[in-house]
């Protein structure tokens, strides 16, 4: 979605940020900084989990036909870019980690310069999510994505951990990432064979129904070069494994072991580490023999 030449644009742009707002380096990212270098501000006295959609019409009733409009569907909207009062708003019911991202996706629609036909833009967790299709919101979630874990900074102290989903989650809590941010990069950088496998609790399943469906699914470069894709279902019931980690409540297991199989029909002996954060389950998959070694040893608290 997301051409070569846009992709070396976004990131020295989204490098001169960091460097002249004095974010780079500094942990968790101060997204504040950055806000306050762009000269954009959050209105903080409007919370978009509070608004109805008479708030929306209001702000793109006050743009021209000639205005053009990014918006996504009125429900859940997380954030919103207003260019001509230099405003962002934002959900505050989320959680701190997605809220930084998505001032940071707002952001990117303000200053990105092949951007500046928008006007107005609104975001719900379809147009946030890292494979959305339309570019201009490809666009704001890859400068989103590299600015708040500092570029380069976030592959070279991942390669420095251990292969473990609590690496990616000691992460999270560092660059001041939400955990579903922090692991889907840690796969997508990571010189490791591994992937991410999130899904979503269905509502209301009896014991022998589909207890999750797949959200999401995230190959590592070498995992995909090597292995190749697994043969896994839309919707996932009580024999995995990992759906009974979730059905007997437990919050957190980095000693699971599970066989999958490969698109090629090829039997994978893995293991996988599950985290459940009250809205997803993440299940962290690598093969049996793969390691990074590392002197550090990561300890996660308050699970």
């Amino acid at each position: 979605m997301i051409d070569d030449s846009s992709k070396k644009d976004i990131e020295k742009i989204s490098y001169e940020v960091l460097k002249q707002s004095k974010a780079l380096g500094v942990f968790p990212t101060p997204v504040e900084k950055i806000l306050n270098y762009t000269e954009l501000a959050i209105d903080s006295g409007i919370d978009l989990s509070k608004v109805d959609k008479s708030f929306i019409d209001r702000l793109k009733d006050g743009s021209s036909s000639k205005i053009k409009v990014l918006q996504s569907g009125l429900s859940k909207i997380a954030g919103i870019f207003d260019r001509r009062e230099k405003k962002i708003y934002v959900d505050f019911s989320l959680t701190n980690g997605k809220k930084n991202f998505v001032k940071l996706h707002e952001i990117g629609h303000g200053i990105l310069p092949w951007q500046n036909a928008i006007l107005l833009a609104s975001d719900n967790n379809q147009t946030l999510m890292d494979l959305y299709e339309n570019q201009f919101e490809a666009e704001a979630n890859m400068f989103a994505s590299i600015t708040l874990f500092q570029q380069d900074i976030f592959v070279s102290e991942i390669n420095g951990l251990p292969l473990n989903i609590s690496s990616a989650m000691a992460m999270a809590k560092k660059f001041g990432s939400s955990v579903h941010s922090a692991l889907m990069n840690y796969v997508l950088k990571s010189r490791n064979k591994c992937a991410l496998l999130v899904l979503t609790p269905i509502k209301e399943s009896g014991f022998n129904d589909a207890i999750c469906e797949k959200r999401n699914l995230f190959y590592s470069d070498s995992f995909l070069t090597e292995v190749g894709e697994l043969e896994l279902p839309e919707k996932f019931g009580f024999t995995w494994d990992f759906i009974r980690d979730y059905k007997f409540h437990k919050r957190y297991n980095d000693k699971g072991r599970i066989t999958f199989k490969t698109v090629n029909n090829e039997d994978l002996i893995s293991n996988y580490h599950y985290f459940y954060n009250g809205y997803n389950v993440f299940v962290f998959i690598f093969p049996k023999s793969e390691v990074n070694k590392s002197r550090t040893k990561v300890i996660l608290t308050n699970l």
